[in-house]
């Protein structure tokens, strides 16, 4: 693979473009918005292994971390397996020592600018047997970039790739060892991390400049793999987490407790969604659930209050978020290719439950732009929809590759994290 080292790089022109166009990038986990989507975005809506690829990067080892986009760089984590393990005196059952790596891609040419090794050591549990040992995603500023290990440590790298600093929070136990999944979530200058898992469980919030705690909030909550909504609402900016026991807001200036209500089912993952003051959380594991709740007036238990405005009952997601795009909520069967599209204000149901053909299962979350939805099922194959009340295929797309990470859309580019390689579809 060739490998390019940018000398003197200027930072200046890489926030200009940044602040000239907030939908220019990705920094995070579900997208500029939080929700899926890119408004301002106009991916390829057809690709194949011939067409409409600007560049295509194996990516060594293994990671389910769905990629970040800002100014020229991408940037994506991963786990390398290594023929090397820890001493005999070291580790009473010796397993291989695996390299938890960040990686700077040249978004123009996919060239690798850095790659760096926050940490290198055999995981201390298993993980799901689709799973992996990278699968959160990183956040970027434009200024700094957190590469979140979870029980591998928290690193902050700016964007040459110099460490700034890190900070490890303990080793997770996860049920059944299925492993670690939650993403950081970044707004202003914290940095939030749900520690859900069958020990001590808390939420704490970081200052994303040094690292220090700012708050740190126990929770009773065995493990889930949701990653934290934060969301501004009037006066107040709110830290909503999916859990199984309670679904609950804190402030994101102390972490005091706003609100919190019961309704989720077992091992919750997708990530609660916003939009005009509506907050929507959806799990569905052994059971169906789906809450939309109204910021305004929410405080303390709103459980079958007048703040849940409406719920629905029947083919929510277990891993794969929601999409929340052009006044609809679009939202997967378990991980299975079938789809439903609620309407965001009342919840009837426009289209579903539709099976998508051609789709075989799905972890990756749906992705919105340009009046179409992106999904991305496990065999390479993503389907695109027109986006509103009717279901309607536009395209069908395949890969050779496997693809678990969800996509990332910024600008007219959109980024495909397979089980081998990464992908930048854009126009020839």
């Amino acid at each position: 693979m060739k490998k390019t080292i940018l000398i003197g790089y200027c930072l200046l022109p890489l926030l200009a473009w940044a602040a000239d166009e907030p939908n220019h990038n990705w920094p995070q986990w579900r997208g500029p918005l939080g929700t899926g989507a890119a408004p301002s975005s106009n991916p390829p809506a057809t690709w194949s292994e011939t067409e409409n690829i600007r560049w295509k990067v194996p990516i060594p080892g293994q990671g389910h971390a769905s990629p970040i986009a800002w100014g020229d760089r991408v940037f994506v984590l991963t786990a390398i397996q290594t023929d090397q393990s820890l001493p005999q005196e070291e580790s009473d059952s010796p397993a291989n020592i695996y390299k938890f790596d960040i990686i700077a891609l040249d978004r123009q040419s996919g060239n690798i600018l850095w790659q760096r090794t926050a940490r290198a050591e055999p995981p201390h549990e298993g993980t799901h047997q689709d799973g992996s040992w990278a699968p959160a995603s990183p956040a970027t500023d434009g200024e700094r970039v957190f590469a979140h290990f979870g029980s591998r440590g928290l690193y902050c790298y700016d964007m040459e790739g110099e460490l700034l600093w890190s900070t490890d929070l303990g080793d997770m136990a996860t049920r059944h060892s299925f492993g670690e999944g939650a993403s950081p979530a970044l707004h202003g200058d914290s940095i939030v991390i749900n520690w859900d898992h069958e020990g001590e469980s808390f939420i704490v919030a970081l200052d994303k400049r040094t690292g220090q705690e700012r708050w740190r909030v126990a929770r009773d909550e065995r493990t889930t793999w949701g990653t934290p909504l934060i969301v501004k609402h009037a006066d107040r900016t709110q830290v909503i987490v999916n859990a199984t026991n309670r679904i609950r807001s804190y402030d994101l200036a102390d972490g005091a407790p706003i609100w919190e209500c019961s309704g989720m089912t077992v091992n919750p993952i997708p990530t609660p969604v916003t939009v005009n003051g509506v907050v929507y959380v959806m799990s569905g594991f052994r059971g169906n659930a789906l809450l939309a709740i109204r910021l305004a007036g929410a405080e303390g238990d709103i459980t079958d209050s007048e703040s849940v405005v409406w719920s629905y009952d029947r083919d929510t997601p277990y891993v794969p978020s929601p999409l929340l795009y052009d006044g609809m909520l679009y939202f997967l069967k378990g991980n299975n290719g079938v789809l439903s599209g609620l309407n965001l204000a009342t919840g009837d149901k426009h289209f579903g439950p539709q099976r998508l053909e051609g789709i075989e299962g799905i972890y990756a979350s749906p992705v919105g732009a340009q009046d179409r939805v992106y999904i991305t099922g496990r065999n390479g194959t993503t389907l695109v929809l027109k986006s509103g009340p009717e279901y309607e295929i536009l395209h069908r797309n395949a890969l050779d590759d496997r693809f678990n990470a969800s996509p990332a859309i910024a600008g007219d580019e959109l980024f495909l994290r397979g089980e081998q390689a990464l992908y930048c579809i854009a126009e020839d």
